[in-house]
């Protein structure tokens, strides 16, 4: 072929990238192409969008190349730019979002060829399949086992030259307004992931439930925008099972949402329930201000940092479904808009592990936030370093509920019972 397209989406990287080593090798010009979707809502990822873009404009440049942007519903302009350059083929990587498939099949009524490609994930979501039947793992044990067995597509280097055509008018790429303390783009990801790997890897398994340790690699905003590739981490990873198993569990929640691609609308797992309405107690949630101490400090951690530790994000998360018995729904909408590593699959799927409409096989397991902080964060330092008007309470009150000064209707709830 003489020219293709390259149409990334979550795949802003020049390393292991299927799609665009197969557009190189296959075709004489490249077409590198992003669009702006102003309908797709980004909430604060948009500024960490724009730095990743601008780290993968700078890498096709060192290439020969450029990254061409568009701005417009995604089919649309890439067919506008294929015309315009009588492009034939567009390479791209398989997702497993609605959305992503609805892009997926209008393409495929477009008069063009579109590829698709492996990369978002470790396993390819569709490559497994239980021998029982079905067509996909509803329980993550076996699928580990699987996913542990299941051959590896070779890691691919990033292409020496990007060829595009002449003249071709690239587009402006806005400049990103923030100051985050974790940088977006490839290079930023594989520089903390080369350390990460080096200093933490060995501790992980040990310390990742460290509250106010903070041992978690923070990788996963840059595993989101495809920053770095699973694949090569995973391999990169192998010594350490603890991690390459959080990486599984990635990969199990993008094929469940392949079959199920309304996780983040329905039930996965339909359920009787009937949910509160209680938009004070919500509003509360949100603003890291219901009273309780470890509750309070992982909220306050997600408004600050767009970020939140994971065993954190158990603890808000199970407090707003099972105790204050609000619909998971708001709490993923509300982790969608501020997290930097928001994703429709392991967003809504965790979400829902968590309500006991999803991938759990005990739904009603027993959950105390109070034994939880006890555990995790037992000296109270992830508390004080995230509310701030605790600081001065000995180790022995930080846990305990607070006055608030305007505490909403209904506060504190029971928190008493068993924990897992």
């Amino acid at each position: 072929m003489d020219t293709a397209i390259v149409l990334f989406n979550r795949d802003l990287r020049v390393h292991d990238h299927p799609a665009l080593a197969a557009a190189c090798d296959r075709a004489e010009q490249v077409v590198p192409l992003f669009v702006l979707d102003p309908a797709v809502p980004q909430g604060q990822r948009h500024g960490f969008l724009l730095e990743c873009l601008a780290d993968l404009r700078a890498s096709l440049r060192a290439r020969g190349g450029d990254l061409v942007v568009r701005q417009g519903d995604v089919v649309r302009e890439t067919m506008r730019l294929a015309t315009e350059l009588g492009v034939a083929t567009v390479c791209a990587s398989a997702d497993v979002s609605s959305l992503a498939r609805r892009r997926e099949e209008r393409f495929a009524r477009e008069p063009i060829e579109f590829l698709r490609f492996p990369g978002v994930t470790v396993v390819p979501p569709a490559a497994l399949l239980p021998s029982g039947g079905g067509d996909h793992y509803r329980v993550f044990t076996p699928y580990w086992r699987a996913w542990k067995r299941h051959s590896r597509r070779p890691q691919l280097p990033p292409p020496r030259r990007v060829r595009i055509p002449a003249g071709l008018a690239v587009g402006r790429l806005p400049g990103p307004d923030r100051r985050g303390a974790m940088p977006g783009g490839e290079s930023a990801a594989r520089e903390r992931a080369a350390r990460w790997l080096r200093q933490d890897l060995d501790d992980y398994a040990g310390r990742r439930d460290d509250l106010a340790g903070d041992r978690t690699s923070r990788l996963s905003p840059y595993l989101r925008f495809g920053c770095l590739s699973p694949l090569e981490l995973a391999c990169r990873a192998e010594r350490s099972e603890e991690f390459v198993r959080q990486l599984c569990w990635r990969d199990f929640h993008h094929q469940v949402t392949y079959a199920f691609p309304q996780i983040n609308r329905d039930d996965y797992r339909p359920d009787a329930r009937r949910w509160r309405r209680d938009q004070d107690a919500l509003q509360a949630w949100q603003a890291g201000l219901t009273g309780l101490p470890i509750v309070d400090a992982g909220m306050r951690q997600l408004l600050a940092e767009g970020w939140m530790h994971n065993r954190a994000r158990l603890i808000v998360a199970a407090y707003l479904v099972r105790h204050l018995g609000l619909d998971w729904r708001a709490g993923a909408r509300h982790f969608f808009q501020l997290l930097l590593d928001g994703d429709v699959a392991d967003n809504s799927g965790n979400w829902q592990w968590v309500a006991g409409t999803g991938n759990d096989t005990r739904p009603n397991r027993p959950f105390n936030p109070l034994r939880q902080a006890a555990r995790y964060d037992p000296t109270g330092d992830y508390v004080r370093r995230h509310v701030p008007e605790l600081a001065d309470l000995p180790t022995e009150h930080i846990h305990e509920p607070w006055r608030l000064p305007t505490p909403p209707p209904g506060y504190p709830p029971r928190l008493d019972g068993p924990d897992e």
